[in-house]
């Protein structure tokens, strides 16, 4: 698998409560976007970005980063091929996202996905 980019996911209970915190105080003034659950916010001069998540709209679990990959489908199959415990199948969500969330040996539960294009 080819990690393109990684996002700490930051549980929150309300993201409009606390994004000023990140979008003023921080400078991650770009909303990327908002899907009420989860959010992005991204430094427009650094790309250093944070999503701040209420709740998973569809998996079983909260995952701690997001992992961006050129190959969803084979990051998928090499997962289930070493034994790693899927947390959430692959699937194509409602808002586009092609994804599936796997536990690390750690416990961690990572979501990787792909963009549809």
């Amino acid at each position: 698998m080819r990690a393109t980019r990684i996002t700490a996911n930051l549980r929150v209970a309300d993201i409009e409560a606390t994004k000023g915190f990140y979008v003023d105080y921080l400078g991650l003034r770009t909303e990327e976007f908002n899907l009420g659950w989860v959010a992005r916010y991204t430094s427009p001069d650094t790309a250093a970005n944070v999503q701040l998540v209420t709740r998973d709209a569809t998996a079983p679990e909260d995952s701690i980063v997001s992992v961006l990959t050129d190959d969803v489908e084979g990051a998928y199959a090499e997962a289930r091929r070493l034994g790693y415990e899927i947390v959430h199948p692959l699937t194509t969500e409602p808002w586009g996202h092609r994804r599936f969330l796997v536990r690390a040996p750690d416990g961690n539960v990572i979501n990787i996905g792909q963009h549809s294009h």
